[in-house]
């Protein structure tokens, strides 16, 4: 198991890309944990009991050697870790593979890395091995899918004894981005990517099964900033930036919806919740401006509108987004000093957040 050390360092091979990103999660004792990456570790703080507003001061999980990082969890609770690992090479180079790990409680152990290999026999295929994503179904099968080094899309899924399946190759090229992947109630998945020619749409034709064809569309898609989120029963939104400005939502056999907003570069957090009794979606991400903007919209029903707002409070990256005990929908961001802070929905009408609270 990995130790809690605050005082815990990891390396990170020459030239390795920086790690950065929050996450927010909520375990089955109800209380949230705001995970911070950065400088080769994992910083971790939890709600000092469910609906905050305190938190315990934070310990320290170390990324041996991780490049990028995945969160999810199970119904459980659990949290799944899955990362780019990059290891210098006795020949010179890094050798990369992905590896994943566990947090079983709120504040336990991480559980030793376990690796997932890399696909990629030759060295210089595999040292371009991208990113991966994790998703848990809700039968807890979990699933890794990241781009391979020739530019295709790779899935590797647990069994149901906990052992590991091998990569499964979905043949694909020109993918250059990480993909959005989701893990729908009806036991399916769906994988999301962008290429420099457009866009590629896989579906699994059963929970459990295997993939459809490819689909292809020429959507073009700003680096880094797919999302995704599942709107209806067993069906999905994706968004993303377009690269003349303003947020897209898109579903499967219809049309890119102009959102409108002023996003930067970066991601998007996205979220449902009910607000005066309606469906809505939120959204939050870094405006072009280094700000936190939040959007709300009725949920599948973008025609209607999707009204932004600026926070002011300016953020490094992509913020995250949750609910809290209380169903409140909590918003976490990096600070220009790196350090993390939250903000919980108030109440009334509408979605306000109280004052950004420092962790």
């Amino acid at each position: 198991m990995l130790g809690q050390d605050a005082r815990a360092t990891s390396k990170v091979a020459p030239g390795a890309p920086a790690l950065r990103g929050i996450w927010l999660t909520r375990a089955k004792d109800g209380r949230l944990t705001a995970y911070v990456a950065g400088n080769g570790r994992l910083r971790r703080w939890s709600e000092t009991r469910p609906g905050g507003p305190q938190w315990d001061a934070p310990d320290v999980v170390p990324l041996p050697g991780l490049t990028h990082l995945s969160v999810a969890q199970n119904s459980q609770g659990y949290v799944h870790f899955a990362g780019r690992r990059e290891r210098p090479a006795a020949s010179g180079g890094v050798t990369v593979d992905v590896v994943h790990a566990i947090q079983y409680q709120t504040g336990r152990p991480v559980s030793s890395w376990n690796s997932l290999g890399n696909p990629h026999k030759e060295a210089d295929v595999g040292s371009g091995f991208g990113a991966p994503v994790v998703v848990v179904k809700a039968s807890g099968e979990v699933h890794v899918a990241a781009r391979n080094g020739r530019g295709g899309m790779m899935v590797r899924r647990e069994r149901a004894d906990g052992k590991w399946r091998g990569w499964e190759d979905l043949r694909c090229t020109r993918i250059k981005e990480v993909p959005a992947v989701v893990a729908l109630d009806s036991g399916c998945l769906e994988i999301f990517a962008s290429t420099d020619k457009g866009t590629l749409y896989w579906q699994q034709e059963k929970p459990g099964g295997g993939w459809g064809e490819v689909e292809r569309s020429p959507f073009a898609v700003s680096p880094g900033s797919l999302a995704v989120l599942e709107t209806a029963p067993g069906r999905a939104t994706y968004f993303w930036t377009d690269p003349s400005g303003g947020v897209v939502a898109y579903r499967a056999d219809g049309s890119p919806m102009e959102l409108g907003g002023t996003p930067g570069e970066g991601g998007h957090a996205v979220i449902r919740t009910e607000l005066d009794g309606l469906d809505c979606t939120v959204l939050a991400h870094r405006g072009v401006n280094g700000a936190v903007a939040v959007g709300v919209g009725v949920t599948e029903k973008e025609a209607g509108g999707v009204w932004w707002s600026d926070t002011g409070a300016a953020c490094l990256g992509t913020p995250a987004l949750t609910h809290d005990a209380l169903g409140r929908v909590v918003m976490a961001a990096v600070g220009t000093d790196g350090e993390p802070r939250v903000a919980r929905q108030t109440e009334g009408p509408g979605l306000g957040f109280d004052e950004w609270r420092a962790l």
